[in-house]
């Protein structure tokens, strides 16, 4: 590679990255912009930055690389992402999201969770979730964006690791949200325009679309050859697994749904749409989000499949060989053998600014959670929002690179199903209840983010096979590696988790009493609490 170039690009990059959060750093006034730029974000920007934030070094490299594996059928994750991730997130429960969060003046989403419910003990424990499960997530987008630095430049993978940590954590801790938007807003533009240059790019060396997906089904056959032991279920790169086999249930639970609809629960996204001025701007944002999306997820897909057929056509063997069976460097390995050098550089700056405006989302929230809502929560202290704040941040920055450290091969795209499936089986019932329904109560949401929690845990810990054979706590305990046999074993823990918890919710909420806070006017100045009969009646007694 040429090395002047990328010391230029990444030069140019860093320059501009470094000047937004001085910006955000000279408009941050209070901790209301702080924490959601107050709440006067322009909708392009915000549509950018929630995409950006919502698409890192997991979907680019992780998940690309487990399309190396699955093929096509992803795509079924980017329709979900579309429809629920942007248009159900934006256009229906985004407005209700922004104007309650307004109402109630929550600044965070554990905040908003105990606002809602007038609740210190759910915002506090919430946000102990948020801080110590988090960094599980931001650690594997680390490890995206460190294993690329390290195949394009042949460096130390702990060297490239802790160059991307400290620049993140320079703007993040000191500029707040406005300075995290801004930056994913210009990280995710070169994001935009750097995969469609690769997704027309990748189309035209195989002589168009139709030759390229001919090309890649023309080799099905060696696909079930070779995944018959390792994957059950597995019919082709173009074609979906069998119906109920181990790929199936691997590909729909973990995957698709699992990332599909946990993207609602995600706190770092929810927060995005407390930061805009109006409805309106939500509305506005849509088709740019979706947009950005259907080419950031669409494209990682489709390289990551189409990769297997140039890889069989010049070498004889698929990408997941030509990686050393570590799917996390399957899209890395085809950049690097069919693109242009020049092309190397510029994707190089795609996934540092893929990962760094996730990871910058993820560091803030992570840092909010535990500044805000558990130390200021408990110690009732208001007046030091951004210092304590900023302090945790940096706790946070330095337990997500631990595990960036000490996090095994190929973890990047579990680890983030993992994450996401965790937030959906924890607060999804409790948030969406707390917004729409209004016989929702406070002991409703606690016992159902705990069991929700809790249930998730002792599932990855004991069942899912991929999790309690590696945490080998089942075997230390029970003599066994896993307490049940298929398919419960390779079902994803939301699948199993999220409807119990949203059953306990819906029944322990129409037994207790309704205290559910609603902020009826929609307005900043004015919050309603609906009382009932029932509610009177019980705080009576």
């Amino acid at each position: 590679m040429d090395v002047l170039l990328m010391v230029s690009v990444i030069a140019i990059y860093m320059v501009v990255t470094i000047y937004l959060g001085y910006f955000g750093f000279r408009l941050t006034k209070n901790s209301e912009d702080y924490l959601v730029a107050g709440r006067k974000m322009n909708s392009a920007i915000m549509a950018l930055s929630y995409g950006a934030a919502f698409i890192s070094t997991s979907a680019i490299i992780g998940f690309g690389g487990v399309a190396g594996l699955f093929g096509f059928s992803l795509l079924w994750l980017s329709f979900l992402n579309i429809f629920i991730g942007i248009f159900i997130a934006y256009a229906i429960i985004g407005k209700r999201v922004r104007r309650i969060g307004s109402a109630l003046g929550a600044l965070t989403f554990p905040e908003l969770l105990g606002k809602l419910y007038d609740s210190r003990f759910l915002q506090v424990f919430s946000g102990m979730i948020i801080f110590l499960f988090m960094p599980l997530y931001a650690g594997v987008v680390l490890i995206g964006a460190a294993r690329f630095v390290e195949v394009s430049l042949s460096i130390d993978y702990k060297i490239a690791l802790l160059f991307l940590s400290t620049i993140i954590a320079l703007y993040v801790v000191y500029g707040g949200l406005i300075a995290v938007i801004y930056t994913d807003a210009f990280q995710g533009a070169i994001m935009l325009l750097s995969m469609i240059f690769l997704l027309i790019s990748t189309y035209a060396l195989f002589g168009g679309i139709i030759q390229a997906h001919e090309a890649l089904t023309s080799y099905n056959s060696l696909a079930i050859e070779m995944f018959e032991s390792k994957i059950p279920g597995h019919l082709g790169w173009t074609v979906f697994p069998a119906l109920g086999s181990p790929a199936w249930w691997v590909l729909v639970s973990t995957i698709i749904l699992g990332v599909g609809i946990g993207v609602l629960a995600q706190p770092q996204l929810v927060v995005r749409l407390m930061t805009v001025k109006s409805d309106r701007d939500l509305d506005k944002a849509v088709p740019v989000g979706a947009f950005f999306i259907f080419i950031m997820v669409g494209t990682s897909f489709i390289v990551g499949s189409l990769s297997n057929a140039y890889f069989i056509e010049t070498t004889g063997e698929p990408s997941v060989s030509i990686a050393e069976g570590n799917v996390d460097r399957i899209i890395p390995s085809f950049i690097n053998a069919v693109m242009p050098k020049w092309f190397t550089a510029i994707f190089m700056v795609t996934l540092l600014a893929a990962a760094m405006s996730t990871l910058s989302s993820q560091f803030h929230t992570i840092g909010s959670a535990l500044g805000r809502d558990v130390f200021q929560t408990i110690l009732r202290d208001s007046e030091r929002t951004i210092k304590i704040t900023r302090i945790a941040i940096s706790i946070g920055i330095l337990f997500s690179i631990v595990l960036a450290y000490i996090l095994p091969p190929g973890v990047i795209a579990r680890g983030t199903a993992i994450f996401f499936a965790l937030c959906a089986s924890s607060f999804l019932p409790a948030y969406l209840g707390g917004l729409y329904w209004r016989r929702a109560t406070r002991q409703g949401a606690i016992l159902s983010v705990i069991f929700g929690f809790a249930a998730s845990l002792i599932y990855l810990a004991f069942i899912h096979a991929k999790e309690a054979k590696e945490l080998g706590i089942s075997k230390l305990i029970f003599g066994k590696e896993v307490l049940a046999s298929f398919p419960w074993t390779v079902i994803d823990p939301l699948v199993i988790v999220l409807p119990a918890s949203t059953v306990i919710f819906v029944l322990v909420s129409l037994f207790t009493c309704r205290k559910v806070k609603e902020a009826k006017a929609y307005t900043e100045a004015q919050i309603k609490v609906r009382k009932s009969k029932e509610g009177s009646k019980c705080k009576q007694e």
